[in-house]
């Protein structure tokens, strides 16, 4: 078993600001690669969903004790993100959401795990691709020749139903949220996996939110440059 420190890895970048980045369902900490973002980050190399916010407190308790931190969650990530920040509101400087839903239904996750258990790598193909736009050529080609073959390779079959399992119960609330001062949500609108219509539900209980809705981009819209420009 990884020892807490060998879960992370963190990278001193010359910022003041730490931002933890966490990945979506069937991700790992290397979808951030291409993201240049002014923030030290904080990433995690190794981790389960229902253990991660007792080892995320941990160790950022280890490592910036006096410092608060910022969270960067993408898709299911979003979650784990707002698990965090649900409880540890004082440790949390800055929360920005991204393709996020209020909640999954289990029955369709059901059905997803029963679909990988068939054939894993034909449907993560398919899921992959569903991640993007029909527009989004930049983000699409740049996670086809960087990514995809190696997610399709090493994405491990035990991790995918337990991060299934995860999601079959998470769930985002306003009331989680409503002691974070600094939140913004960021969504394409042609994503078709987390609708836009749920993340404005959750917008519209939170006043303090900012929402960014990037025109055209899909599901995995920060590796496209639109996104960039408007962070």
């Amino acid at each position: 078993m990884p020892s807490l420190k060998e879960k992370f890895k963190f990278l001193e970048r010359g910022f003041k600001d730490v931002l933890v980045l966490l990945p979506g369902w069937a991700a790992d900490y290397r979808i951030f690669s291409n993201l240049k973002l002014n923030y030290n980050y904080l990433l995690p190399l190794e981790f389960s969903p229902f253990n991660f916010v007792r080892d995320l407190s941990e160790v950022t308790n280890e490592l910036f004790p006096k410092q608060k931190i910022s969270l960067f969650g993408y898709s299911l990530g979003s979650f784990l993100a707002v698990d965090f920040a649900k409880g540890y509101p004082e440790r949390v400087n800055e929360l920005m959401l991204l393709s996020v839903r209020k909640e999954y239904q289990p029955q369709a996750l059901k059905e997803i795990g029963e679909q990988l258990e068939k054939n894993k790598r034909a449907w993560l193909y398919r899921f992959y691709l569903n991640c993007f736009s029909k527009g989004d050529l930049e983000g699409r080609n740049w996670f086809k020749k960087n990514l995809l073959k190696d997610y399709l390779d090493e994405m491990a079959l035990e991790n995918l139903m337990i991060g299934l399992d995860y999601l079959s119960s998470a769930k985002i609330k306003p009331e989680y949220l409503s002691r974070i001062k600094k939140l913004k949500f960021f969504h394409g609108s042609s994503d078709t996996i987390a609708p836009l219509k749920e993340v404005e539900e959750i917008k519209s209980g939170l006043p303090q939110a900012e929402f960014i809705c990037l025109s055209g981009l899909g599901h995995l819209l920060f590796l496209n440059r639109q996104f960039k420009d408007e962070f």
